[in-house]
């Protein structure tokens, strides 16, 4: 796989108070943006199905990959893909498939028979703290997010380079959600998973039949929990 940078994430719902609590514990607003995300993947959703989500946000592209086998716990790890070139390299690999020489990602949509699949938009709160006593180069990032169908929902990430790194970043995750009174759950879904379920609901539900037909070592993520 392309290497990129190791997303260490766990999703909750915040509540009225936690713009405010964010304040108090010294986070820093960097900035309050909407953009639009757009999932594209194969008619039989081999992307999705494998773990692959492939989305454009606004004019640029990324790909999220399966981090760590077996990881334990509502938390997810993903490896993201920003660069275009790695993007179509590793769309290669997963769909057992050969690019079509020069060009992006939009190139080799078509001749991938990748097509869209969900798409809407989200107002975002973006927060960066650094908990006392931490790394100042591995800064929690804390977004909330209202999607444009009515949903809210809440992420605290750090970004990791390597798998060794990952304990330390999940100790910082946890800290924070319990400063914040956040409750975590096991698993709370992301953005979109619930517009498939309220608007692609056969979509929805065949990703749902292929995640318990798997026989998943205890603690593997559902798919509820993954990105959006």
């Amino acid at each position: 796989m392309a290497q990129g940078l190791i997303e260490v994430e766990l999703k909750f719902i915040p509540g009225p108070g936690t713009e405010e609590r964010l304040q108090e514990l010294g986070s820093t607003l960097e900035h309050r943006v909407t953009f639009r995300d757009t999932y594209y993947d194969t008619p039989e959703l081999r992307l999705m199905r494998a773990d692959y989500w492939l989305r454009q946000r606004d004019s640029g592209w990324e790909l999220k990959c399966p981090g760590a086998a077996g990881v334990l716990g509502p938390h997810t790890q993903y490896v993201e893909l920003t660069a275009e070139p790695a993007i179509v390299a590793q769309l290669c690999e997963v769909l057992e498939t050969e690019g079509p020489g020069d060009g992006g990602v939009a190139a080799v949509l078509g001749p991938m028979g990748l097509q869209e699949v969900a798409s809407f938009v989200t107002n975002r709160s973006a927060w960066k703290l650094v908990l006392l006593g931490a790394d100042e180069e591995r800064p929690l990032r804390v977004d909330l997010d209202t999607a444009d169908f009515g949903y809210t929902v809440g992420e605290v990430e750090v970004l990791v380079h390597e798998e060794a790194e990952v304990p330390t970043a999940l100790e910082k995750i946890h800290r924070l959600s319990n400063m914040l009174g956040v409750q975590v759950q096991e698993t709370v879904p992301a953005k979109l998973t619930v517009y498939l379920q309220r608007f692609r609901p056969q979509v929805y539900q065949r990703l749902i039949e292929v995640n318990n037909s798997r026989e998943k070592p205890q603690g593997t993520k559902h798919p509820d929990s993954s990105l959006g």
